[in-house]
């Protein structure tokens, strides 16, 4: 390993040669390809598989935590419904009180301050359940996940472990951020329709407040709740396909005909690209290391 990095040295473009390398970059460059071509043609089968087993059951996970999301879409959607009917106090009956005099609209309005308070702390204990069942699933289908994907893995077993692990910590962590989230747009709703209320009977003699303003305060500010709310669960959504690929390409890499093999190498400066790659190699030298104690043959390590 350290062998192949200090070939790369010359190709880094820092200007730096090891001790003893022929000053033929173009030729070295050549064998290096010629050699990684032999590698290639070897290993394409079996990354192949193993990529694609590993993806296969990394799909099944997404498959099995999306229905927590698209339920938690439904309450959200759901539960605005309720709130729009719970708070409604201007209908047709309503609007006449109102249209009545100032006392009467400000006693509506106070009574709007308690409906909000009562709601949406309601709300809030209602998406308590569902938040813990995505973080109880998250648990139960990462280890499951675990079970199924470690005939195919290319990665050693401890490095399969910390994977998962790691994968479920994130995920578990990014779904209470969620149910933070959706609890600060709750109390940014109560916040600002109390406000709206306490603004409207609080407003001085002979202001009476437009019976048009009250229910569409209401129902704009609980769209901008559900659009919020939709938004984060959404970025969620993509945060699982995002964690989940990057554990794939941990688990079992893309063969080195694929496009996805190392995008990010080829982007990156030459220090980091060197270190991705040592990262990379200290990977394969664990898996390799791991597979020949369980074969019985660490003899051959012996000198």
């Amino acid at each position: 390993m350290d062998k192949f990095l200090e070939k790369l040295g010359p190709l880094s473009g820092q200007g730096r040669e090891p001790p003893g390398l022929p000053h033929d970059p173009e030729g070295m460059r050549q064998q290096l390809q010629e050699e990684l071509a032999e590698v290639r043609a070897r290993l394409e089968p079996y990354m192949a598989e193993a990529h694609q087993q590993v993806g296969w059951n990394l799909e099944g996970l997404r498959r099995q935590l999306k229905p927590y999301t698209v339920e938690l879409m439904e309450q959200v959607a759901r539960r605005v419904q309720e709130l729009q009917e719970q708070l409604r106090v201007v209908g047709e009956g309503t609007k006449a009180q109102l249209l009545g005099g100032v006392d009467e609209a400000r006693g509506l309005l106070q009574e709007l301050q308690t409906r909000v308070v009562q709601h949406t702390g309601r709300v809030g204990e209602l998406f308590h359940p569902y938040a813990q069942r995505l973080v109880t699933g998250i648990g139960r289908h990462v280890q499951e996940l675990h079970r199924s994907v470690a005939p195919h893995a290319a990665a050693s077993s401890a490095r399969l472990s910390r994977c998962v692990q790691t994968l479920s910590r994130k995920l578990t962590l990014k779904a209470e951020a969620l149910h933070a989230r959706i609890q600060q747009n709750l109390d940014r709703l109560r916040e600002e329709l109390s406000a709206f209320a306490r603004a409207g009977a609080g407003a001085e003699e002979g202001a009476n407040p437009d019976p048009q303003m009250l229910p569409q305060e209401v129902r704009q500010r609980l769209q901008a709740f559900r659009h919020d709310t939709f938004l984060q669960i959404a970025d969620f959504t993509r945060a699982i396909d995002q964690e989940t690929e990057e554990v794939q390409l941990q688990l079992a890499p893309p063969p080195p005909g694929h496009s996805a093999f190392a995008p990010e190498l080829l982007q990156a400066d030459s220090s980091e690209a060197r270190s991705k790659l040592q990262a990379r190699l200290e990977d394969l030298w664990e898996d390799i290391n791991d597979s020949l104690h369980d074969r019985g043959l660490s003899h051959l390590e012996e000198p």
